[in-house]
């Protein structure tokens, strides 16, 4: 898929929620909504939505699938104006949209459309979804605030990243050598990152507590409940965030963040990092990854729409 010198279809304002497919809905469901500490919005009998303490109605969609995998991604954008624009410059660049610019047929409501990226994910825009009140996201309680950012594993990273800058206008805040980038939409320093893979999949969705305490007195939750982190906690170079790894009922790798770098447009230069357990953990607290969360961070292999982008 070629992209021509021009303008990207449209402006992010932040990544709004993650859609996963689950082999273990059931368990998966309570599994986030009693330990990972989110509110349930709305529940049916395979899928379920969950908020977290900000002000998006809900950060992640759980799905009974026969197989692990990435549901959808979804970006706020601030208009339906801006929606009907990018769906005319998708459709001139011949990016295949599963659903036009309109109404959205879903919990949540909002105005948005979906189009499936070149190796076959899912992504929506919308705006105008329904509102909720914060609960109180600087609170006591270590609950996660929203979906801090997800990483996906390309088997293609320098075209993921063509197509989420130049067709998306998200911006490279930092390489990883040529591994992993990171990228942003508004002022975090990630919210979407891409690691160099075998095959697509999802990697992990990391969840931003409101604080480094939150962060830790979260682990603690988990820990009390019988479940250790696959790797942390520490803190990573690139992004300066706090981290710890944990697996899900189905396997699907979670994290608590906190304290991502904020970036001045002006002012952020792009570095690249080795790949050294110094900078991967700067505490080091945490050590280089295990065997057994590398095989987790994997996935399996998700053709998800990509025979769409094949047609």
């Amino acid at each position: 898929m070629q992209f021509p010198d021009a303008e990207p279809v449209v402006r992010l304002r932040s990544l709004r929620s993650v859609g996963l497919r689950t082999e273990r809905f059931a368990e998966a469901a309570e599994f986030y909504r009693e330990i990972w500490g989110l509110t349930p919005v709305e529940t049916d009998r395979d899928a379920a939505w969950l908020r977290g303490t900000g002000s998006e109605h809900h950060i992640v969609e759980l799905r009974q699938a026969e197989q692990n995998g990435l549901g959808k991604i979804a970006f706020a954008v601030g208009t339906p104006a801006e929606i009907d624009e990018a769906g005319r410059r998708l459709a001139a660049l011949g990016v295949p949209m599963l659903a036009e610019p309109g109404p959205l047929d879903q919990i949540g409501g909002g105005y948005g459309l979906r189009f499936v990226d070149p190796e076959g994910r899912l992504v929506e825009l919308s705006c105008n979804v329904e509102a909720v009140v914060a609960q109180d996201p600087g609170g006591l309680p270590a609950v996660p605030r929203k979906v801090a950012h997800v990483v996906l594993n390309t088997v293609d990273i320098d075209a993921a990243c063509e197509f989420y800058t130049r067709v998306l206008g998200m911006r490279i805040s930092d390489w990883s050598e040529h591994q992993m980038a990171f990228l942003r939409c508004n002022s975090d320093h990630h919210v979407i990152a891409f690691n160099q893979a075998r095959w697509t999949s999802v990697n992990h969705v990391a969840y931003e507590m409101p604080s480094m305490d939150h962060f830790m007195r979260g682990i603690g939750r988990l820990k009390h409940n019988g479940i250790t982190p696959l790797w942390g906690p520490g803190r990573h170079g690139p992004g300066s965030n706090t981290f710890s790894y944990f697996a899900d009922p189905a396997g699907l790798v979670c994290e608590y963040t906190s304290d991502v770098a904020q970036v001045e447009e002006d002012a952020w230069l792009c570095r690249v990092w080795r790949r050294t357990a110094e900078l991967s953990d700067q505490w080091g607290t945490a050590g280089p990854p295990s065997k057994d969360a590398r095989a987790h961070m994997a996935g399996k292999p998700d053709a998800g729409y990509r025979e769409l982008v094949r047609a």
